[in-house]
């Protein structure tokens, strides 16, 4: 699985290193994604995982490596200019503006998109995919629950259009039954919009129940990667990360 030479992948991440000060946060870490597909990334906190969405996005920059998204090189790309590519980023913890209305989070979220036709589409695509949020458009997004905050995280998201969604931790502070709705409806953004998905998960069972397939990382490199459907039964994978 190693071999991307020569295919034509949504996003190719090679070789990439990335460095806090001298020190490495990612070292050589090279990974690709369909369209279409949701792979995950799994591995202990302080692992890299946040940096590598961060890198993605365009909030770091490599000093070795490139990434590649279709025919585009965007390592360099401000942050800005990586959203209006197509690549959007749900942060670890939400982050929501907690004084502002659902309604006026969403519409935040579509700041780069002009036209007011594809803005009204985006917006009748949220509201169907999370109808609780329709039921929540006036009301502050600080007093929605954790579960609900996520969703219009992901909701503010797909405002902007997205050909690839970055999730950082979408379970994080989530009851299990929460957790399973968020997943489930993860899932649904991918299968009914074809969007890619690369999601980073602390909770692995989720993770690779839901992912096609799966990169694991470790102070910063890859050590394995695989079908998520073969890794969930990889001794190592057990012992490591399902708590068995």
């Amino acid at each position: 699985m190693n071999n991307i030479e020569g295919n034509d992948f949504l996003l190719r991440v090679d070789n990439v290193t990335v460095k806090y000060g001298n020190i490495p946060a990612l070292r050589g870490v090279s990974l690709y994604i369909d369209r279409g597909e949701m792979i995950s990334v799994i591995g202990a906190n302080g692992a890299g995982k946040t940096t590598l969405l961060k890198t993605i996005s365009g909030l770091l920059k490599p000093v070795q490596g490139n990434i590649r998204f279709g025919s585009l090189n965007i390592e360099n790309l401000r942050p800005d200019r990586v959203v209006k590519k197509g690549i959007v980023m749900v942060p670890e913890g939400r982050k929501i503006f907690p004084d502002l209305t659902v309604k006026e989070n969403l519409e935040l979220g579509a700041y780069t998109i002009k036209d007011r036709t594809i803005k009204k589409e985006l917006f009748e695509l949220v509201l169907s995919t999370f109808p609780r949020l329709k039921e929540r458009l006036k009301q502050h997004g600080g007093t929605l629950s954790g579960g609900e905050q996520q969703m219009l995280a992901m909701g503010r998201a797909l405002m902007g259009n997205p050909k690839l969604l970055l999730l950082d931790e979408p379970s994080m502070g989530l009851s299990p039954i929460f957790t399973r709705e968020i997943f489930s409806l993860i899932e649904l953004v991918r299968k009914e919009k074809n969007i890619s998905i690369i999601i980073v998960e602390q909770n692995a069972h989720m993770a690779l129940e839901h992912s096609q397939r799966t990169y694991i990382l470790e102070n910063g490199e890859i050590i394995m990667e695989g079908f998520s459907s073969d890794l969930k039964h990889n001794q190592r994978v057990i012992e490591a990360y399902l708590g068995v």
